[in-house]
């Protein structure tokens, strides 16, 4: 049930293209700890499943195609994957009762992480079709996505 709430937070954490570039430091921290956790979750379940599940692999694949991030922040979040991925490799290198715990813990860990991120809403210039004629918000809020002005 955690993995598949993780998954699901992870999804519509990435819902929306986003680039990497323009979220400030604290952001692309979470994005860094978010591949950690997808990392040692890959390597928790490979565990139990064997060599050939590659479902955490696929999902970090996802992250960085929706982040299109410049090399070197690319090049940072494989490398937090790969090092979560190692830590949990050599600390369960098979399938126990105490791996499966671990496993949980992460995915908790991993659902926060992308909690946050999918808390984070904002407007992402050209993205869509504009709307000459639509009438301003009266919101003050630069990152609301509302379109027009909101009722009372």
């Amino acid at each position: 049930m955690q993995r598949r709430l993780f998954a699901l937070a992870l999804i519509s954490a990435f819902a929306a293209p986003a680039i990497a570039q323009e979220r400030p430091p604290a952001e692309r921290q979470t994005l860094i700890d978010l591949a950690y956790a997808l990392g040692e979750s890959h390597a928790l379940r490979q565990a139990c499943a064997g060599e050939g599940d590659q479902y955490w692999r696929d999902r970090m694949v996802q992250v960085t195609d929706t982040e299109a991030a410049d090399a070197a922040f690319s090049g940072r979040l494989t490398q937090a994957f790969n090092s979560g991925f190692a830590t949990r490799q050599t600390e369960f290198p098979s399938c126990t009762p105490a791996s499966r715990r671990a496993e949980l813990v992460v995915a908790r860990k991993g659902q926060s992480l992308a909690s946050q991120l999918s808390a984070i809403t904002r407007t992402v210039v050209g993205t869509g079709p504009v709307d000459p004629d639509a009438p301003e918000s009266d919101t003050a809020d630069p990152d609301s996505m509302a379109k027009g002005t909101a009722p009372r």
